[in-house]
């Protein structure tokens, strides 16, 4: 058995929030809690820990964009944006601070949760491509690391760059370490000397 999905929606209008949760409720069985004061938001989705954030405002400000990103990174959970009126400023400020949507105008009940479907979506391309990234700088910084105690070695033993790298290898095998590993104690240890 799945976990319901769990959904922040922050709207300070009782009758757009019961809207939104109604909308949420025609297309699925979810875990819904309303924020309606957003001078509390960045402690009380901290507190909630919901998989998703839906927000509905008129227009955004800076205070509500700042305690989203305090409460809720753009690694931590997918956020989609409602707003009235927009100006690119306001867009690229609450881009920044995570959200996954931003959609102007047009809120209606039917439109909640395929928006809120887009966010996820979305979010998961985004922290794919962050998660390759990451794995493709770290592979980067290895494999500096890697060349440059080759070229140590080549110059201390006068050896060439592949029986450097075979050094390397041999060395990370025998130890049970990831070449890089190895690399980098070699690279510390010569430092060391100095």
């Amino acid at each position: 058995m799945t976990a319901k999905l769990s959904i922040a929606v922050v709207e300070g209008d009782p009758e757009r929030a019961r809207m939104i949760v109604d909308g949420l409720r025609d297309a699925g069985d979810y875990e819904i809690a309303v924020i309606g004061d957003v001078s509390s938001l960045a402690r009380r989705l901290a507190a909630l820990a919901p998989d998703v954030v839906l927000i509905d405002l008129e227009s955004p400000d800076r205070d509500v964009l700042d305690a989203l990103t305090l409460a809720s990174s753009p690694v931590d959970r997918p956020v989609a944006m409602f707003v009235d009126r927009s100006d690119d400023s306001v867009m690229r400020a609450a881009i920044e601070a995570g959200v996954s949507a931003y959609v102007v105008g047009g809120l209606s009940r039917e439109r909640v949760e395929p928006v809120m479907q887009a966010a996820i979506a979305r979010f998961h391309v985004v922290s794919r491509l962050r998660a390759e990234l990451a794995a493709t700088k770290a592979a980067l910084e290895e494999r500096k690391l890697v060349d440059r105690a080759k070229g140590m070695l080549m110059k201390a033993k006068g050896i060439s760059e592949e029986e450097a790298y075979g050094a390397l290898r041999r060395t990370a095998m025998a130890q049970g370490k990831k070449v890089a590993d190895v690399a980098q104690a070699l690279i510390t240890a010569a430092d060391l000397l100095r």
